[in-house]
């Protein structure tokens, strides 16, 4: 019954700062000075972007995580606990699976990080952090359930 009140909160979370954020970044409709460095989406489907019919929506949370990143910040803070919630949902009686589910989210994570490890925006910079704690703490949690299994192994 936990798992499914969590469930329920995260996701209500997530609706909501995804929403915010998509209107925080619709902001970039009125920077046209920034359609060159905030559109990635856009001008892979487009090339280069010239006016406002050409941007993506998706180009908006790229905006917004530069530039507004609250919202975006918890929006990947609620995706991220609801993949490891469902991971825990499926894997809990699986306590070595569990770990490298969690191993390889850490991994994932840290890659994550990487990318945004030059970034000059603000949104940029705490997204680095982000990653980098999650994967911490992901790797971390993973080795510690690793090595209990095999300390109950032992013990058996």
């Amino acid at each position: 019954m936990r798992i499914i009140i969590q469930f329920g909160l995260v996701t209500i979370l997530l609706l909501f700062s995804t929403l915010a954020a998509w209107y925080e970044g619709s902001a970039i409709l009125d920077n046209p000075w920034e359609w060159k460095h905030s559109t990635p989406f856009s001008q892979m489907l487009y090339g280069q972007v010239h006016s406002e019919s050409h941007i993506s929506q998706l180009d908006y949370f790229v905006y917004a995580a530069k530039f507004r990143p609250i919202f975006p910040s918890i929006m990947a803070i609620s995706s991220l606990y609801l993949l490891i919630l469902i991971g825990y949902y499926f894997l809990k009686l699986q306590h070595k699976r569990c770990a490298y589910f969690l191993l390889i989210l850490g991994g994932g994570l840290f890659l994550l990080s990487y990318f945004f490890i030059d970034s000059t925006s603000i949104g940029g910079k705490i997204f680095f952090y982000i990653w980098l704690v999650s994967g911490s703490l992901c790797t971390v949690i993973a080795i510690i359930t690793y090595f209990q299994v095999l300390n109950r192994n032992k013990r058996i």
